[in-house]
Order: C-alpha cells, then sequence, then structure tokens
C-alpha cells in the first residue's frame, strides 16, 4: 500500500512540473478552420476619432439636434452645452467616461437618474460614465446652465478604455444686461 501511495505522489509531482516547466503553445501553431470571430469589446478596438466638436446644443422643430460651435457658453439658465464625438468605422456601444471641471463648485450638481455619476470631494470635478449604443460611431454629451452654475473657465475631458480621446475648454460668461 506505501509504495502505491508513494507511486501515486511522485507521479502527481512529475505532472505538475511539467506543466510548470513546459513551454506555452505558440498560437501560430495552430491552425484553426471555420473560426466563428467573437464581437470585440470597446476596449480591444482601435479607436480613432474622425471628429470631435463642441458648442451650443441647438434643436430643431424636427427635434433635430446640432451643435453651434463656440468656447463661450452665455450664463443663462436653460441653455445647453456640450460635445459631438464621431469615431471612424465604428458601430456598436461605446463607454466612455467624462470629467467635467469647473472653476468652482456649482451650488448644486444634477444629471438624468440612473447615471454613473460622481462629485470630487471640493465639488469642482464630475465623472459620467456611460455605455451609449453608436451605430454610426456618434458618442454625445450635453449640460445645461442651472442657477448657481458659476462663471470662468471650464474643461470636459473624454475617455474611452481609460485613453484621453478629446478635450474641450471653454468659457461660460455671464450675459450682458441690458
Amino acid at each position: 500500500m506505501r509504495i502505491l501511495a508513494t507511486a501515486a505522489v511522485l507521479a502527481c509531482s512529475w505532472l505538475i512540473f511539467g506543466v510548470i516547466a513546459s513551454k506555452p503553445i505558440a498560437a501560430s501553431s495552430l491552425i484553426g478552420q471555420n473560426i466563428t470571430p467573437f464581437p470585440t469589446p470597446t476596449s480591444l478596438k482601435k479607436i480613432t476619432v474622425s471628429n470631435a466638436e463642441f458648442g451650443l446644443k441647438r434643436v430643431d422643430a424636427k427635434g433635430n439636434v446640432t451643435i453651434f460651435q463656440t468656447t463661450t457658453v452665455p450664463l443663462q439658465q436653460g441653455n445647453a452645452y456640450g460635445w459631438r464625438i464621431k469615431l471612424q468605422d465604428y458601430q456598436g456601444e461605446v463607454k466612455w467616461r467624462e470629467v467635467l471641471r469647473l472653476p468652482k463648485p456649482p451650488e448644486t450638481w444634477g444629471t438624468d437618474s440612473g447615471e454613473d455619476f460622481s462629485i470630487s470631494a471640493d465639488g469642482t470635478t464630475s465623472v459620467t460614465r456611460r455605455t451609449q449604443s453608436a451605430p454610426d460611431g456618434v458618442i454625445e454629451n450635453f449640460w445645461t446652465i442651472a442657477p448657481g452654475d458659476p462663471v470662468g473657465k471650464y474643461k470636459i475631458e473624454v475617455y474611452i478604455a481609460d485613453r484621453l480621446i478629446s478635450t474641450f475648454e471653454f468659457e461660460v460668461i455671464p450675459v450682458r444686461q441690458i
């Protein structure tokens, strides 16, 4: 019985040593036919920006959204500003992250319910994470001016898979009183 147990222990140790010491199989040595490709996750797809724009959001009577490109946003309640990015040769879902930096904290922060949204301890920076369908390779996000928003220089950085793909710097300015 002891001989059998010793033989089993030795055999197991040789198998384990063989696994540890073995060389990995080179992928090029495996040739497969009829391989079905799996969808590539966003983090592995090559991301190329073909167009990036920032400005004031305009909605026409038919509901079409256009962006009036500008780097100054009037501090007027209801004004919407934001960005639209076109990804070259891209279709499917995109997981993006937006970092919005303000010159000082606003009186309040608000987003659509259910978003992955966080605010820095000092109240000047927000991070929004979203998974967005981009059938034409277009992703976008807009903010609306609310009471208590500060004037000054703002900055938005947009990331996909921890890679900075666009930066927008702009200034929110007071509305001239007549």
